[in-house]
């Protein structure tokens, strides 16, 4: 029996396709030509591993192998298939054979695939370079594919795909640094999301800023089953295409993922009107600068954001500051949060405390009783940024009226990295616990009423509820006094042993 292809074999040869590129062109734009490798290798692959299935107990029969084969997943053409893209990988125009590949599949597949690749141009001269150079980068690209056996009796576990898709997003997240890291949620991360807001069998789950989806597939994983509708909406057309092949090589075949800006254009609607859903998860970017340059039109010189511009009403709370994007996702979700739904957001620290607008619309979520948990996060979490961010979780129809605090930043609440901390299976545990039981935990959280957050003026920082302060053992002055003395004797010491060396030396 052949050898089955590992995870590490497929993760191995993934990230030394990436050196064909690295040095030549930025990782955050290569990574789209490797991602879309992949997944070409892997339909392709699994393609022709049923058509010689079906050959074979068809015996040959032309008519009944294709009526099996259109029942199939996705639909390949032979001018599709990663094979006839490797026999042309020395022809004078390559990326031009790719894109006609990628068109060729999206007609065959106009329901899951329509327009997935428009995004993705392997013929860039402005991107690959001029036509010598991007033809032998695609060649090697190529070769180096046609090492990956992906066919499913080779690969056994169809995670591995998944995974490995994962594994390189996590890379270049990594690799991409200050320029698209921090808006990558790390795994454990969205792990906790997912574990925090619970879903249910048939729940709606949205992410308004999914990027590459993995936080959407990371709460997906939570129901057993996994039957549950998964939403999304991205705003940069590259991801959302990587993010509609990730559902995909993650066995969700249904998600419906939307391309636009969520805020000016919000585009899951049910009559005209936004749509509701049971859970709601997000890492949207931190504080957006020109957040509502959607709802501008032409006089984008002089305008001024006003909460009437929305047809939705989403801004009735307050208009959030044009440079602070924070609270008009997070009233996109309350707004789009069903009766009994809940969600959970990652935010900076700033949302917590800052003035003006933000402290109107802060007063008023408490108010309406739908601030459930605040919970502080460690430092150093997220790609490329340092800055420590916390998760706001909120609630529709609750019947407490408290807050808890969660102060998880502390040391041994979270593994120390070189240039990235990580939280760990039992840091995450601790969080839901103390979420579930809804306790006050000594240095740890701590169970608020309204009223304190009335008197605290709403302020939600979170030191103001849960005190981490250490008493420092007190000092002892006689043992100080007495270590001071040793160290002076043995400074004598060391100085009488010179000046005899310095004797001896004649100096």
């Amino acid at each position: 029996m052949d050898a089955k292809t590992t995870q590490s074999q497929v993760n191995q040869i993934l990230w030394e396709a990436s050196d064909t590129f690295r040095g030549k062109i930025d990782s955050s734009i290569y990574k789209d030509y490797i991602l879309v490798m992949l997944f070409i290798k892997y339909i392709s692959d699994t393609y022709k591993e049923r058509l010689e299935e079906y050959a074979k107990r068809y015996e040959g029969n032309e008519e009944r192998i294709k009526r099996a084969l259109s029942r199939e997943r996705f639909i390949v053409s032979e001018q599709s298939t990663f094979d006839y893209l490797y026999s042309k990988r020395n022809a004078p125009e390559v990326g031009a054979e790719i894109n006609k590949a990628l068109e060729k599949l999206e007609e065959d597949n106009p329901a899951k695939l329509r327009n997935i690749f428009r995004n993705i141009d392997f013929n860039s001269e402005s991107v690959l370079g001029q036509t010598k150079d991007r033809n032998a980068m695609l060649r090697t690209l190529l070769e180096d594919f046609s090492k990956l056996d992906l066919r499913p009796s080779k690969i056994g576990n169809e995670d591995i795909i998944g995974n490995s898709y994962q594994f390189m997003i996590e890379r270049f997240a990594s690799d991409a640094g200050k320029k698209g890291g921090e808006f990558f949620t790390p795994s454990m991360v969205s792990e906790l999301l997912a574990r925090l807001v619970k879903p249910k069998e048939n729940d709606r789950i949205y992410d308004p800023a999914c990027g590459s989806g993995s936080l959407l597939i990371r709460v997906v994983n939570q129901v057993p089953s996994r039957k549950v509708a998964v939403y999304g909406q991205e705003r940069n057309g590259q991801t959302h295409s990587l993010c509609m092949m990730n559902m995909f090589l993650h066995g969700i075949d249904d998600a419906k993922i939307e391309w636009g800006d969520t805020l000016s254009n919000p585009l899951h609607l049910d009559d005209g009107k936004l749509m509701k859903f049971q859970v709601i998860v997000a890492n949207p970017p931190f504080s957006l600068d020109k957040w509502a340059m959607g709802f501008a039109g032409d006089n984008d010189d002089k305008f001024k954001m006003e909460a009437s511009l929305d047809p939705h009403g989403r801004f009735d709370w307050g208009v959030p500051p044009a440079s602070k994007g924070d609270y008009a996702f997070v009233q996109h979700m309350l707004y789009s949060l069903a009766e009994e739904g809940r969600m959970a957001v990652i935010l900076p620290h700033g949302v917590l405390f800052r003035g003006a607008s933000e402290g109107r619309i802060r007063k008023q979520i408490i108010d309406m009783n739908l601030l459930d948990a605040v919970i502080g996060l460690p430092e150093a979490l997220f790609y490329g940024t340092g800055i420590p961010a916390c998760i706001m979780v909120f609630r529709k129809n609750r019947t407490r009226k408290d807050v808890l605090f969660i102060d998880a930043s502390g040391e041994g609440n979270y593994e120390k990295g070189k240039n990235q901390n990580k939280l760990r299976e039992e840091d995450i545990e601790k969080i839901v616990s103390t979420y579930e039981n809804y306790e006050t935990i000594d240095k740890y959280s701590y169970v608020a009423s309204v009223e304190e957050i009335k008197e605290n003026d709403y302020n939600l920082n979170i030191p103001r509820y849960v005190d981490t302060f250490e008493e420092e053992e007190p000092v002892d002055m006689e043992e100080v006094a007495k270590n001071i003395e040793i160290i002076k004797e043995e400074i004598r010491k060391v100085e009488k042993e010179m000046a005899k060396y310095l004797e001896e030396l004649g100096l």
